[in-house]
Parts: structure tokens; sequence; C-alpha cells
């Protein structure tokens, strides 16, 4: 069930994006999960330096966001994954020019 969030609560349309995304992990969270489905410890691997506490945090206020959808297999140990909702998969579309602005400042492209 997604958070349910006050439409006055924001200044504008970035305000309530970044309450989303906000965080150092989220975005490069929702990067990865882009490419597939990910149990917790891989989604850990892939992201050198943060930490269990936080990125289960980060999962849970994504998942209560509606961006990641979490999946508990009924098996032995248990397996759970995650994944993009298509609210997700919207999303990082809207955060790939946002990458590629990145990756051309970087480069020293961008004047």
């Amino acid at each position: 069930m997604a958070t349910v969030r006050r439409p006055g609560a924001y200044v504008c349309g970035i305000d309530a994006a970044m309450d989303v995304i906000g965080g150092k992990w989220k975005v490069l969270i929702l990067w990865e999960l882009n490419e597939r489905a990910c149990r917790f410890g891989e989604l850990r691997r892939l992201l050198p330096g943060v930490t269990e506490k936080v990125l289960a945090s980060h999962l849970r206020e994504l998942e209560a966001d509606g961006i990641v959808h979490r999946e508990v297999y009924d098996e032995v140990p248990a397996r759970v994954e995650y994944s993009l909702t298509s609210l997700g998969v919207s999303l990082n579309g809207a955060l790939a020019p946002l990458g590629a602005w990145g990756r051309e400042h970087v480069l020293g492209i961008v004047h």
C-alpha cells in the first residue's frame, strides 16, 4: 500500500519526487532493480558501502511508496526478491535523463 501524501504538502513536483527518492541509496537501489529482481544479499553486494540497516530501511520505504514490490517465496529457507512496480519503472524512466546528465557532467561534456 502506497504512503498517503498530502498534495498541499509540497512546493513543487521536484519536492514531491525528492520525498520519495531522497537519501543516498534509493536511486541506486532503483537503478539496480531496473535490470532484474534481486534478493537482499544481491543488492547489498551491488551497492558497496550500504549498510544492512539502511538498505532494509530504504527498501521498506520504497515498498510503502509503491515503488518496489517485495515477493516472499514459500521455501526453506525463505526467499525474498525485490522488483520494481510499474510506478518504479516509470520513476526510473524519469531518472534516466538525470543519469545521462550526470555521465556527461563527470566526463566534462556539460558546460
